[in-house]
């Protein structure tokens, strides 16, 4: 029997963000091709709902690093990169592609990574900024899901002609 190592409540987390990274920007290859690409531009597809999640999932990945004691200025270039993805991701088609080369979940958990190097396990966690950050992700989601349904309904009436 192999002997498994036990891994730090830090480490699982980063292990699970890790995979939910994985599976939103890199999961599936590209066959003939180095490519790969994740769930995230293909959730991308669903009118009105399907960045939504792939955004709360991003969401997530940036609460979580904050929750490890990522610093501010690492944080703001993470909320930065979902800020980015899901704005280019408000837009039909054009977004999908982006959400191929951009992966942004990748980016964020490469800064997660860098900065744990230098972050002690047991840092404390400034309570006050998680509520802060937990409503700037809550209002840009919401902001782009409101911006993505307006597109679609402006869309909708222009091609049906009801004006």
């Amino acid at each position: 029997m192999k002997k498994m190592t036990k891994l730090s409540p830090r480490q699982r987390k980063v292990t699970r963000l890790h995979r939910i990274s994985h599976i939103l920007d890199k999961a599936i290859p590209i066959p003939g091709t180095q490519w790969r690409i994740g769930l995230d531009p293909i959730l991308g597809l669903i009118p009105g709902g399907g960045d939504t999640i792939a955004g709360v999932l991003s969401a997530y990945i940036v609460w979580e690093s904050a929750r490890m004691g990522v610093n501010r200025k690492v944080i703001g270039q993470m909320v930065a990169n979902v800020l980015l993805d899901s704005l280019a991701g408000s837009v039909p088609v054009v977004g999908d592609v982006f959400d191929v080369t951009w992966k942004a979940n990748v980016r964020n958990i490469e800064l997660l990574e860098h900065h744990l190097n230098f972050t002690p396990e047991n840092k404390k966690v400034d309570r006050l900024f998680l509520i802060g950050l937990s409503i700037v992700l809550i209002l840009i989601l919401l902001g782009f899901t409101l911006l993505t349904l307006a597109l679609l309904t402006w869309l909708w009436q222009n091609i049906m002609g009801n004006n």
